[in-house]
């Protein structure tokens, strides 16, 4: 069955990071997916680790080549979608900037993914996902009070501020052009991305209901009640019960109720209550408490490894995995009629120069004259 971008035409000027997991997130719904990049048209179909670049073909291509950057405009005469992931003003400098592209294909939407925007003082900077979240105002509130920012992966600007803003924004695009006839640039920035989502910790700020220094807030790992707590054998629980029945059921669960605590939302009282906890959740190992709350509503759940996520029951029951290889998360979010699907493994760069082409029209003939050319580097 097709997913339900099936029919989605996708240029990806290949890149680093959050362009390529963007473009993968496209790819793995159904949408026809080059990857344009340089490497060796004549590659094998080798399967490689890197999974952001499954569920579409590489496509060996020079852009600094006269027919090579003419293939790439050419493909967007029939595209809807380009993306890329440069410094802004590279593709312009290559002859494949959005007037470029729109003066083939008026209708076509050009998703730029950057750290800090077309434009403004960081414009051309270079950085990584920890410098992106760090001006936006995301990295400063993560970590435990009184110690340093803790960078969560880069899973805030890279992937949540950058990746899925663009997706969602070129998806936006597209639904506007089909309407208008224009498309139009989409200026998806991790700093932009990452401050949108600190909107809740914003309004929460506005009402005063959360203070700046780090560890001490509902969701910073301030709340006894949010948190995680080590076991006996050395490993770790985690605890959300942040309503008053949820936390009532903790209690119980941790032999506690009825016992002469304050009050849930005694904030001055949260050290001492976290002391509480944690002295409480050393008693016994992660099984056993996991075995305690696997039937309430306590929100209370073990802290698993990735590799022990990808195998444990909770996800092996859905399917949220795939074991067949390499380890890697299925296709995300599910939809019921036109599920989604790894389309194919990421293979070397230019791996499927001939097979992608073709998709796309570009016969054996024509591939031998852009390779007699040099577009394929």
């Amino acid at each position: 069955m097709s997913g339900p971008l099936d029919g989605l035409k996708v240029v990806e000027l290949a890149g680093i990071g959050p362009s390529p997991y963007a473009c993968m997130l496209l790819a793995d719904l159904g949408a026809n997916v080059l990857r344009i990049e340089r490497g060796d048209a004549d590659a094998d179909h080798e399967t490689t680790w890197e999974v952001l670049n499954r569920s579409r073909p590489s496509v060996a291509v020079d852009l600094k080549n006269a027919a090579g950057r003419d293939l790439v405009l050419e493909l967007c005469e029939q595209a809807d979608v380009l993306i890329e992931g440069f410094r802004p003003g590279v593709t312009e400098r290559l002859g494949l900037g959005p007037e470029d592209v729109a003066a083939r294909n008026p209708r076509l939407v050009y998703g730029r993914m950057t750290g800090y925007g077309q434009d403004g003082p960081n414009a051309q900077r270079a950085g990584h996902d920890i410098n992106y979240i760090a001006v936006s105002g995301a990295l400063w509130p993560i970590g435990r009070r009184g110690e340093s920012p803790v960078p969560p992966l880069n899973l805030v600007g890279d992937f949540g501020g950058g990746s899925l803003f663009l997706v969602f924004g070129v998806v936006a695009a597209v639904l506007s052009a089909r309407s208008t006839g224009e498309g139009q640039v989409v200026d998806a920035a991790m700093v932009d991305g990452s401050a949108s989502l600190m909107a809740l910790s914003h309004a929460l700020m506005n009402a005063g209901l959360w203070h700046e220094e780090r560890g001490t807030n509902l969701l910073d790992t301030g709340a006894p009640f949010y948190e995680v707590y080590e076991t006996r054998d050395h490993l770790y629980m985690a605890v959300g019960a942040i309503e008053a029945k949820f936390y009532e059921e903790l209690l119980a669960g941790l032999g506690l109720e009825g016992a002469d605590l304050v009050a849930q939302f005694d904030r001055a009282s949260w050290p001492a209550m976290k002391e509480r906890f944690a002295e409480v959740f050393r008693e016994k190992t992660r099984e056993e408490w996991t075995e305690i709350f696997a039937d309430t509503d306590a929100c209370v759940t073990p802290v698993l490894s990735p590799r022990e996520a990808a195998r444990h029951h909770y996800n092996t029951s859905r399917d949220v995995f795939s074991l067949d290889g390499d380890i890697q998360p299925q296709p995300a979010p599910r939809f019921s009629k036109t599920p989604g699907a790894i389309g194919r493994s990421p293979g070397k760069a230019g791996s499927g120069t001939r097979d992608g082409l073709l998709g796309w029209g570009i016969d054996l003939n024509r591939q031998e004259a852009l390779r007699a050319a040099g577009a394929f580097g």
